[in-house]
């Protein structure tokens, strides 16, 4: 991806957008670049607790954007891989509190004076004012979507908003594929999901315990597991920083959708 300023968004919570962060964030910082991970979930904050951070939070965004502290003061160091670093939310404001403008600023100023070469903005949920602020300073998103058909009617939305914001760079991260569903036709296949939503994946996550284990630790999948989950979200952050890494054969990439288009003529 050639963006520097990411939005990690999703239609609807509980896909996976915060879990993506932290770990594309931190598989990114592995890979040498300086990686700033932007929690705009104001008043639910999470990214602080999944990156096992919380402890060490004093300032977070509104009292950035508020002007009662510096930027790099809010900053919390992960001191378990160079160059990561967490701008978490507040707990106590609610969304009404952040001026897009003011956070397109505090973004220009991570790239153009923090020597940042990517931020990651953990997007809330949905599309009222939190995603408008997430998205404002985005050159490009990575839309989280989960192969259910709520998910996916919902990313569709968030993908039109982007686009019409000018936010063009976008693509897929699938979380939670499972591949017995798939072969059942229970679950939406990659090729379904990428053809209802016309956005290419440049992350295909199986659905892994090691995850949820790895988040209640606090402590991102990619910088201890070696599990499925571990690999295919290192693999997502390896082409984020641009390398050629094909995905792994995890399932017939075609499911139910795709072979009914097929009965009926739809072509192949």
């Amino acid at each position: 991806m050639e963006a520097r300023a990411i939005v990690v968004t999703s239609g609807k919570g509980g896909v996976g957008k915060t879990t993506t962060t932290a770990n594309v964030g931190a598989a990114l910082a592995k890979l040498g670049e300086k990686v700033a991970v932007v929690d705009v979930d104001v008043g639910l904050r999470n990214l602080d607790v999944v990156m096992g951070l919380e402890s060490r939070v004093v300032f977070d965004l509104v009292d950035v954007l508020e002007g009662r502290v510096e930027l790099r003061k809010a900053l919390v160091r992960d001191k378990r891989v160079d160059g990561l670093y967490l701008l978490p939310a507040s707990q106590t404001k609610d969304k009404e509190s952040l001026d897009p403008e003011v956070f397109r600023d505090i973004i220009s100023q991570l790239l153009e004076e923090g020597g940042f070469d990517r931020i990651l903005i953990d997007s809330p949920a949905g599309i009222e004012r939190g995603f408008r602020t997430a998205s404002a300073p985005a050159e490009g998103a990575l839309v989280v979507v989960n192969p259910e058909v709520s998910s996916v009617r919902d990313a569709d939305r968030i993908i039109g908003m982007l686009e019409a914001g000018d936010v063009n760079e976008n693509f897929l991260v699938i979380n939670r594929l499972r591949p017995d569903m798939v072969r059942r036709g229970d679950m939406l296949a990659v090729d379904d999901v990428v053809e209802i939503l016309g956005l290419k994946p440049i992350g295909i996550i199986p659905e892994d315990e090691q995850i949820l284990v790895s988040t209640n630790m606090g402590e991102p999948v990619v910088l201890k597991q070696d599990s499925l989950s571990a690999r295919a979200l290192m693999d997502t952050a390896r082409r984020i920083h641009g390398e050629d890494i094909p995905f792994p054969p995890l399932e017939d990439r075609r499911g139910f959708f795709s072979a009914l288009r097929r009965l009926l003529g739809g072509g192949s």
